[in-house]
């Protein structure tokens, strides 16, 4: 009798595991982050598999984890111990996004590194707030790099630092990172008037920078952020070890594959592996309400950081600049640039200021992963 009361619960786990309501909760999230994505296009690259991994992941009696009755590991379990869980996936993305990345804006104006620092001032407005309501040092600091608005620095961070909270800040990092869409632009129409946001940044047609000194900037970048912090060398290396394959004029081939089919895969696999942490009991917890509050903060400080510095700058400038571009410091990129100058062409449709918006977003690329770095060198300081 027993055996036969063992096989019917293992037939039919999923149909009694449906009874738990934190099941359907699950589960909707997974279906609102797949139309957000889709229907949306809120960076449907990272939610659509986040969404699916969620929905995987909350199944009842699945076998895509980790079994319930013991055995070996589901595939999404091998995924997360292959690529997050030893930080292969932060490190190939930023191969990536490295091998993307054009650093010609931000060697011509280098004030755009001003920006880029301004806009990670979430970082430090969300580890005081962690601090405040209780967090330790250790994982205050880690909650506060979400304000980097870098899925990768995040997760490098978190592995190091804060392991038991690795799956809910890199759900929320991800998914602030695929929301700045929705986030930055109320933040940047409260801070800025209409004239403000009009103003004009045209194209100019400037010398082109060296190829030599293309070159030399991500060497001497490696140089000097490994010097100052070297806990930060694997990421900041990666990201210019990409870079280097695309200046480099005969790694062609090497660069496209990062930029395409390298890249594709990491945030395929990525994705649907960060969704798979979405479970009940990593997510539906007091604690994880309070990252999210706190991801939320970082994210709106940092739009207001560099938005205010542009603002100041003007000040003193004259020819203004369109102080929008400020909030393009953070590291979400290309996403923030792309938001950013749609919002330029909305308030007059033959404003277009993606060029300055871009630069500014590659610049905040760089600020994240130095931010990055310096945190990872001063988290067992100050503990």
């Amino acid at each position: 009798m027993s055996n036969t009361s063992q096989v019917f619960q293992e037939l039919f786990a999923g149909v009694m595991g449906m009874a738990d309501w934190t099941v359907w909760v699950m589960l909707a999230i997974g279906v609102l982050l797949i139309w957000l994505g889709v229907r949306k296009g809120y960076e449907p690259v990272l939610l659509f598999p986040m969404g699916v991994g969620c929905i995987l992941a909350n199944i009842p009696g699945h076998f895509a984890v980790m079994p319930t009755g013991g055995g070996e590991p589901g595939f999404l379990t091998v995924l997360y111990n292959l690529g997050i869980a030893n930080e292969l996936f932060p490190v190939l993305i930023f191969i990536g996004i490295g091998a993307m990345c054009d650093f010609t804006p931000l060697l011509r104006a280098p004030y755009m590194m001003l920006f880029a620092a301004a806009a990670h001032l979430g970082i430090f407005a969300a580890t005081l707030c962690a601090a405040l309501v209780g967090f330790p040092f250790n994982e205050a600091a880690s909650i506060g790099i979400i304000g980097a608005a870098d899925g990768p620095t995040t997760i490098f961070v978190a592995q190091k630092f804060a392991t038991e909270l690795l799956a809910p800040l890199t759900v929320t990092a991800f998914c602030y990172m695929s929301l700045v869409p929705i986030i930055q632009p109320p933040v940047v129409k409260l801070l800025t008037t209409k004239e403000e946001r009009r103003i004009r940044m045209p194209y100019e047609e400037e010398k082109p920078v060296s190829q030599t000194a293309l070159f030399l900037f991500p060497l001497m970048v490696t140089l000097i952020a490994g010097i100052i912090a070297p806990i930060s060398v694997p990421l900041i290396g990666a990201l210019m070890f990409g870079n280097l394959l695309k200046v480099s004029g005969c790694c062609d081939s090497l660069s496209n594959c990062a930029q395409n089919e390298l890249t594709n895969l990491v945030t395929l696999l990525l994705g649907i592996t960060v969704g798979a942490t979405m479970t009940a009991e990593n997510i539906l917890t007091v604690q994880v309400l309070k990252i999210l509050a706190l991801g939320a903060v970082a994210f709106i400080f940092d739009t207001v950081g560099g938005l205010l510095f542009a603002k100041l700058a003007n000040l003193f400038l004259k020819k203004k600049i369109n102080p929008m571009i400020g909030a393009c410091g953070i590291s979400a990129f290309p996403i923030s640039g792309r938001v950013i100058a749609k919002m330029a062409l909305k308030e007059d449709p033959t404003n277009f200021i993606i060029q300055q918006a871009i630069g500014v977003n590659v610049a905040g690329q760089v600020a994240s992963v130095v931010a990055g770095g310096l945190a990872m060198a001063l988290i067992p300081v100050l503990m």
